[in-house]
Order: C-alpha cells, then structure tokens, then sequence
C-alpha cells in the first residue's frame, strides 16, 4: 500500500532579484540631459539653431529638460552602477552643470534653490510626521520664526527698533537688566530641578502648576532682559540703520535652529498630550497664531508690509571666485546660498539617516506604530516627542533664515497654512518615513508648482480653442490634490516608500497560502480555523490548543 504524498514536492525557492548593471546607460543620459540642459538656457546658442531653437525655447519643453536633467541625481541613487559613475553624475549635476547652466539664468539657480529648501522643510515635517507620527499643520511656524530671526536684523527694520526704544526707554535701564537676568536664571533653574523631581515620582497638581508658573516667570525674564538691552543699545541707531554687520550671518545660522527648535518645545509642551486629529487641529492653530502675531506685529516685522531689502553674508574670497568663474557680481550671493543650501541640506540628510538608526529613531518608530506599547517598553513620551518636535522644527529655522536671505523681502503671507499643506503634501507624495523619497516628492511638488505648470498654462495662453478659464496655471491645487488622491488610491506608501511602512501597507500581499503544501487545511476546506492563541466562537467550545 502506497502513501499519498510520501514525498511531497519541495515549495518553489525565490531567487532574488538581480538588477541588471546600467552604468553605461546611467552616463549617456547624464551626458545627453546635460547638454540639452546648457543648450536651453544659452540664449546665443538658441538663436543660432534655427526651429530647434524654438523648440527648446518652448515653455513646457524646457521645464520638461529641467526635470529629466534632475532626475540624473535620482537614477544615480536607484540604478546599479558602479560607483564612479553615480559620484560622477551627482556631483557633476550638481557642482558643476548646474551653476554652469545658472550664469546665463539665474532662475535655474532660483529654482534649484527653492526646490532645496523644500526638501529640508520635508526632510524635517517627515520625522514629525513619517517617523514621530504626530500630524502637524502648522510647520511652517518654525520657517517664520527662522526667517525672521534674520530678517528682523539683517534690515532697516532692526535701526527702526532701536530708535523706537530710544525714545520710548520708561524705568528700563541697568537696573531692570539684573532683575530679568535674575528671574530668568531662577526660573529656568526651577524648571530645571521640577523636570528631574517628575523623573523620580509621580507629577502631581502643585508641581505641574509650580512648572507653569516657572514658565510664565522665565518668558518675563527673557522679555525683560531683551527690552532692556534694546534700550541700553537704543543710542547706536544710526549705525545699524541698514541692518547689522553681514558678517554676523553665520552666527545667526545657530541662533535660527536655536530659536526654532525653542519655539517648538514651547508649543510641543501643551499639546503633544493630544493624538490624531486633535493634535492636528491645535498645531493648525497655533501656525496661524505665528503668523497672525508676526502681522500685528508691526514694530518689528513691519505687519502686512513686509520686511526689505534682508542682507545676505559678506563672502569675499567667494565672489572672487564666483568672479573668476565668469559670473556677474548681481549673482555672487545666489551662487554663495545655492552651495551653502546643498551643504546644509547635506548636513541634514546625515543627522536624519543617523537619528533613524539610533535608540531615539527607533523609540519614534515606536511611538508611531504603537503609543501605549512604547510607553509600557519605557520609552518616555513625551520627551521622545519633544525631541522630535525640535529637531523638525531646528531643520525648518536654519532654512527659513536661507529663505529670508535669498527673497531679500519676507511678509506674513509667505508663511500661510498652504505652505504647511504643501511640504506635508510632499512628505505625503514621495513616501512617509523615507528619505529619499521626501526628497523627491519636494522635487516634483516644487516643479510642478513653478515650472511645469507655469509652462503649460503659458503655451496654452496663445491657443485659441483652450479658453482661459481652464489654463492649468489656475488649476494648481485641484491638480496637486488629483495626484494626492490618486496616489492614496494607487500607491499609498509613496514614490520612493520606506521599506517598513511599506510591509505595513501592504501587509495583507505579503501573507502566503501554504493549503498547497498541506497547511492551512481548514483555508482550503472552507471550515474555521483553530488556534490556542484565540478565544472560542461559542460559549461551549473548546480552546483551539485541546481541540
């Protein structure tokens, strides 16, 4: 008598997936974007290339080159070549066909730089977001207090203070500068001893409000002190009656991350006790408490007005070279913030990817995928996610100061809540909790905002059967929320997605059918399945481990 099945057949093993060498390939395409690059935007070189000129000159077309010519840095990080050549076309892309293209226009260089200080706004929205799971609405908070933190000093604004001190001093003096640097030193040092009572017994009601009060009476402190020194320099208006010394630039580089990531903890204080919607809600409205207040403002911000012109660093060893190179002194400082931005945001992708692989990327992740479990590990949270808070919010300071710097003019509006839809948006778009993939999405949210669409809507203007009502210029949002929808219907973990929200997403494609191999048998014949894990259907039935 035979068995059935004696010697059942081995499951099909999964060969992994090779991917084919595409250095060649990889270069061709850097050579040919490149040249085509440099070509549209030579004016001289056009007009001597007769209808191909025209064609290159075409709106959409050269937003199109535009956008093949930067995805060199994307294939460069996605296909298989050998590493020479991904060094070559990132940096060559990057370092030197860019800026060479930017001499002859200087809104590529504009461009490349908007598209930069995006994907660091996205970079840092996405470890609040992608790693932290805390929805925020209003990040664009910290890209205001960063960029006035520059701009208030880098102005005439900063002459108009001192003046309107000067005459207006009070009992302000010496005097009222001891007191504040004395509360502030008390406070703080209250607040400091009541934290660490909480990390060895339970909070209770009289130490929380002690906290509180600790609090209030250190924001005095800091007010005091700052009115009084105001006053105290009050005489030396005239001086910096266009702004203070350029050279103060990289100083103010750490005083923006500080001053935001600050600001972050003191709005992540109150709120982060919230989750989901509710947490959206308040930063939502706190965003807009930012920007109403830097409107009302007006002593220092200038209100709805604005503030102009903001100077930039004095670089002189730069625009010597930059001079050398054969640009024009009106585009030394765009050329100095375009390096200073890609080094910056060099910066930041470093701290992102070792902050992901750290015992504080790791306690986020697991705050994100499960709160209660987290805490019941020991990972504290709410300083976990003050943490996150401020570090997302330092990120968006340091380039919000870049933002002031190159606009030269900054008004409340340029910190509205689209902004904040918009880079969570590009979080959203290129794939939540992946670097690269944020990158990307700022990339092509950033493109299609100010060069594609721009270039469809220009084309058709001339085009007499598309009416204007329908140009695609006026259509931005409604197209940005299609790809949004679109891309949550097909595509949900992103462009370039996270490997782990992806297995998260798709959790259900992942599960194998093993009936097959004589598993699962109840699978197979339709019956219920048992487990010793579950509890039983009916009142009377066994457990599934003694059936």
């Amino acid at each position: 008598m035979t068995v059935a099945n004696a010697n059942p057949p081995k499951p099909a093993v999964r060969r992994p997936l090779v991917k084919p060498d595409r250095t060649a390939l990889l270069v061709a395409f850097f050579v040919v974007t490149s040249v085509l690059l440099l070509i549209s935007h030579a004016p001289d070189v056009m007009r001597n290339l007769g209808p191909f000129g025209d064609v290159l000159r075409n709106k959409v077309v050269e937003a199109l080159i535009v956008s093949l010519f930067l995805a060199n840095v994307l294939f460069a990080y996605l296909w298989k070549a050998a590493n020479w050549a991904k060094l070559l076309v990132g940096a060559g892309s990057l370092l030197v066909v860019l800026p060479w293209a930017g001499r002859t226009d200087t809104s590529l260089l504009d461009l490349s730089i908007q598209i930069m200080i995006f994907a660091a706004l996205a970079l840092g929205l996405n470890i609040v977001v992608g790693l932290a799971g805390l929805l925020d609405l209003g990040y664009v908070a910290f890209f205001a207090v960063g960029a006035y933190t520059w701009s208030i000093f880098a102005s005439p604004r900063f002459g108009e203070v001192l003046k309107y001190y000067g005459s207006n001093p009070g009992t302000t003096g010496s005097g009222t500068l001891a007191i504040g640097l004395v509360l502030t030193a008390v406070t703080a040092g209250s607040m400091i001893f009541i934290r660490s009572l909480h990390g060895r017994i339970a909070p209770t009601r009289a130490s929380n409000l002690s906290f509180l009060i600790a609090g209030f009476g250190l924001l005095s402190g800091i007010i005091l002190v700052g009115r009084s020194i105001l006053v105290l320099f009050a005489g030396s208006a005239e001086a910096v009656a266009n702004g203070i010394n350029p050279g103060f630039f990289w100083l103010f580089l750490a005083l923006s991350i500080m001053t935001a990531a600050l600001v972050g903890v003191l709005i992540g204080l109150p709120v982060l006790k919230l989750k989901g919607d509710y947490l959206a809600i308040i930063t939502l409205g706190l965003g807009e408490v930012i920007r109403v207040l830097a409107n009302n403002l007006s002593l220092y911000t200038a209100g709805s007005q604005g503030i102009t012109p903001i100077g930039s660093a004095s670089v002189p060893w730069f625009n010597g070279l930059a001079g050398a190179l054969g640009f024009r002194p009106d585009q030394f400082y765009l050329l100095f913030l375009y390096v200073l931005v890609l080094a910056v945001i060099a910066l930041i992708l470093l701290v992102n990817v070792r902050l992901d692989k750290s015992r504080i990327g790791r306690a986020w992740v697991a705050i994100r995928d499960d709160e209660i479990a987290a805490q019941a590990m020991g990972v504290p949270l709410m300083q976990t996610k003050l943490i996150a808070f401020a570090t997302g919010a330092s990120f968006a300071g340091v380039m919000g100061m870049i933002f002031a710097a190159k606009q030269t003019f900054i008004s409340p509006e340029s910190f509205n809540l689209l902004q904040s839809i918009t880079v969570l948006s590009m979080v959203v778009l290129g794939g939540m909790g992946s670097f690269s993939g944020v990158i990307l999405g700022a990339a092509v949210v950033t493109l299609l905002n100010l060069r594609i669409l721009p270039g469809l809507g220009e084309a058709s203007a001339n085009v007499s059967w598309i009416p204007q009502e329908v140009n695609p210029a006026n259509f931005n949002r409604f197209i940005f929320g299609s790809i949004l929808v679109a891309m949550m219907l097909l595509r949900p973990e992103g462009l370039l997605p996270n490997k782990r929200v992806a297995r998260e997403l798709h959790h259900e494609d992942d599960q194998e059918d093993e009936s097959g191999d004589g598993n699962a048998s109840g699978l197979e014949a339709g019956g219920d399945v048992y487990s010793a894990g579950f509890a039983t259907t009916k009142e009377d039935d066994k457990t599934g481990g003694d059936r």
